[in-house]
């Protein structure tokens, strides 16, 4: 007996592509769930890619817990690019804690590219945020490096626009840094490390941002370097190397003035060499004219001759000894 094959292989396709289109159990395990959703509306979800185990499990979870959700809501944010469980489990864990938050505004954080659900457990249990090491200086030139413990709760009212952690962290960090530099000394820091958080707090950093500052507590205050003492030492250095530069400069155009002197002294000698080279021409040329007789001239030797004695007796050893004799010997003659 021959089994019609071809037709049965059909028939099984034509049922698969049914149940694929049509998921008969999903549909029955929604009405005992209490959740009102058709065959054609799952078939629908297909056709759209949108996968029914998700929309369906979705809406039977919101519903036993009291959420009053549809299909088309939770398929309109699934085909905008959402996480519908974990804005399902948003809402069920904020309705428990009695926090207030919507469908759409859970929609829209999610949204937004933040975790919803991880927002609403951060509202309902605080999370530490450990500040990087903050390093300032107090006004005696002391640094203190500080460590931060910042305990924030999520504001779920600022989630969508509001700033991050980073924020956070820049924020104290900046108010750190303004309470050390107005303290006159590091020692009232570190006898009072409260101080930075009472001041950090007073501030409202938490302004514009998607967390609420719970408190600020000061982890550890570490004594670093002394920069008052280290920028007095380097202005010190810079300073002797312009008292230097000067002190240089003032040697060079001492050594260029003595220079410009000595030139002078020899163009002024250059001068007088050159006026005593004018003399035996003047001599000569009164020989000439008839206006200096020969006695007049050996009595100009004469007096020469007695200048140089002088100057020989006033400085031993001179040259002018040699040149006596000959000027007396002229006297004696004449």
């Amino acid at each position: 007996m021959n089994f019609p094959i071809f037709p049965l292989a059909i028939a099984a396709v034509v049922l698969l592509v049914f149940l694929y289109f049509f998921p008969i159990s999903l549909w029955v395990t929604a009405i005992f769930s209490g959740v009102r959703v058709s065959l054609f509306q799952l078939a629908f979800m297909r056709v759209r890619k949108v996968p029914p185990s998700l929309i369906v499990n979705s809406l039977i979870t919101s519903t036993k817990a009291g959420l009053q959700l549809t299909a088309n809501d939770l398929e309109t944010h699934f085909l905008a690019g959402g996480n519908v469980p974990s804005v399902i489990k948003a809402l069920i864990s904020a309705d428990k804690a009695n926090i207030p938050l919507s469908f759409k505004q859970a929609t829209a954080i999610d949204l937004a590219g933040r975790n919803v659900f991880e927002a609403v457990t951060t509202s309902v249990n605080p999370k530490v945020i450990n500040t990087p090491s903050v390093a300032a200086v107090s006004q005696d030139g002391i640094q203190l490096i500080v460590i931060a413990r910042v305990t924030v709760r999520a504001n779920i009212a600022q989630l969508v626009g509001g700033a991050g952690e980073e924020t956070i962290l820049a924020r104290v960090g900046e108010g750190i840094v303004s309470t050390i530099g107005s303290s006159k000394s590091h020692k009232e820091v570190l006898e009072n490390p409260d101080k930075i958080s009472k001041v950090v707090l007073s501030k409202g950093l938490d302004a514009g941002t998607a967390f609420e500052i719970l408190s600020i507590d000061i982890a550890d205050v570490d004594i670093g370097e002394n920069i008052g003492a280290k920028l007095q030492t380097d202005q010190a250095s810079a300073d002797l190397r312009v008292a230097e530069a000067r002190a240089e400069e003032r040697r060079a155009m001492a050594v260029a003035m003595e220079q410009e002197n000595r030139a002078k002294t020899q163009d002024a000698k250059a001068r007088v060499v050159e006026a005593e080279a004018e003399i035996p021409k003047a001599i000569a040329e009164a020989f000439r004219s008839g206006n200096l007789g020969v006695m007049d001239y050996y009595k100009m030797r004469n007096v020469q001759a007695d200048t140089e004695m002088r100057d020989s007796i006033a400085n031993p050893g001179g040259s002018g000894s040699g040149s006596i004799k000959p000027g007396r010997e002229e006297g004696r003659q004449s």
